[in-house]
C-alpha cells in the first residue's frame, strides 16, 4: 500500500493526463495512436493506467479524481450525463468509498452524496 504523499502525487499525474486528454486534440491524437508511449510520461500505476484505458469512471471517481475534470473525460468518451451519474455510483459500490481528493471529505464518510440527473445536492 502506497503512503499518503505517494497517493496525492499519483493522483496528480492522472488529473494532470486527464486533463491534457480533455483539452488538447494533440494529445488525444497520442491516446489514440500510441497509448503505451504517452502512458509512459506520466507516474501511473498499474490500476490508474488500467483505469484510465479502459474508461472506468467510477473506479477513477472512487481513486479521487476531480468531478470536473472526470466529467468532461467521461463526456470524450462518448458518455451521456446520466450515464457518467450512475458510473460514479456504481464505482461507489464496486470499489468503495473515495481514497483521496476532495470528495474525501464527505461528513458522513458513507459516500451519501448521490448528484441527481440535475447536478443538485
Amino acid at each position: 500500500m502506497r503512503g499518503n504523499g505517494e497517493v496525492v502525487v499519483s493522483l496528480y499525474y492522472v488529473q494532470k493526463l486527464l486533463y491534457q486528454l480533455n483539452r488538447d486534440p494533440a494529445v488525444r491524437r497520442r491516446f489514440q495512436e500510441d497509448r503505451d508511449d504517452l502512458l509512459s510520461e506520466y507516474q501511473l500505476t498499474d490500476e490508474e493506467r488500467d483505469a484510465i484505458v479502459e474508461g472506468n469512471i467510477g473506479l477513477l471517481y472512487v481513486m479521487g479524481v476531480n468531478g470536473q475534470i472526470l466529467m468532461h473525460y467521461s463526456a470524450l468518451l462518448g458518455q451521456k450525463w446520466e450515464e457518467y451519474l450512475e458510473a460514479m455510483r456504481e464505482g461507489v459500490r464496486k470499489y468503495g468509498p473515495v481514497r483521496a481528493g476532495l470528495y474525501t471529505l464527505l461528513e458522513d464518510r458513507e459516500q451519501t452524496w448521490r448528484p441527481d440527473l440535475h447536478g443538485n445536492r
